[in-house]
């Protein structure tokens, strides 16, 4: 059963990331974007995973994993209850929601590559 302070240990031991601040509570990013954050009263802490990771958790540990409220948890914002999680499946879902941030990241950084259409040529007019 992970503490907030386990929470914090295990997401600040991934490369690039760094705590901050967020609407009164801790977040956690990398890559200038949020990945994880602990609630106020720190026995919840929320994971940005895909909807298909955010799925397997909540069905795989339904007593320590749910969805954040409204858009927020449809868009893959994952609660995890801390005093129901054991370490290992905490540190599994903080290392995904790391990786999907890297991710993004990355396809954010790409350069986008201009594409052209092709336009037919232009007939002058005859008189």
């Amino acid at each position: 059963m992970p503490s907030a302070g386990d929470f914090r240990r295990i997401v600040l031991a991934l490369e690039g990331a760094s705590e901050g601040s967020h609407m009164g509570h801790p977040d956690f990013r990398a890559n200038g974007r949020i990945f994880a954050t602990l609630q106020s009263d720190m026995s919840w802490g929320m994971v940005k995973l895909t909807p298909d990771q955010q799925q397997r958790f909540v069905r795989d540990y339904p007593e320590a994993f749910k969805l954040a409220a409204g858009s927020w948890g449809l868009g893959g914002s994952t609660l995890v209850h801390l005093p129901s999680v054991n370490e290992d499946t905490l540190g599994e879902a903080v290392t995904l929601a790391w990786q999907n941030n890297a991710a993004e990241a990355a396809k954010k950084a790409a350069p986008k590559r201009k594409t052209t259409v092709a336009r037919p040529a232009t007939r002058k007019a005859t008189k």
